[in-house]
């Protein structure tokens, strides 16, 4: 479990950190993309999101507070897959999900897929907290 804790938290480090190392522009266009969040709040969340997504994984792959950020990472990737799927049921035209900056393009499609297999990872990780919890700061901070 400690290899699947430190890729799913990896994935969220490197989503975050490519979208926080550019302006909060680059991924509000991604976000206006969806034509779903309302205007206003698409530029709060795109300044934000990033980097609750770089310090979600880090926190994942470190073992901090473990439960929680998984929880949070099972909400976000549930929050993705409905995000997503709507725009392909809408058939908005996205070429690539965004979910990586400008980094990595991934089909919207396939991304379904991805965050599918992470939100199972996740639960199966919460529901075998203990193996989760091995070599993690959580385990040397009790």
């Amino acid at each position: 479990m400690f290899i699947a804790r430190w890729i799913i938290g990896s994935v969220f480090l490197f989503s975050g950190f490519q979208k926080a190392i550019v302006p909060y522009q680059n991924f509000l266009y991604n976000l206006q993309a969806y034509q779903l969040i309302p205007s206003g709040l698409d530029t709060i969340i795109a300044m934000v999101f990033p980097w609750v997504e770089l310090f979600l994984g880090l926190f994942i792959v470190l073992g901090l507070w473990t439960a929680v950020a998984l929880r949070i990472a099972s909400v976000f990737n549930a929050v993705f897959i409905v995000v997503i799927g709507q725009a392909l049921l809408r058939a908005i035209p996205l070429g690539n999900c965004g979910c990586f900056g400008e980094s990595i393009h991934i089909p919207p499609a396939v991304m379904i897929i991805v965050d599918s297999v992470m939100l199972l990872i996740s639960i199966l990780m919460l529901k075998r907290f203990n193996q989760t919890q091995r070599f993690s700061l959580d385990s040397i901070l009790k």
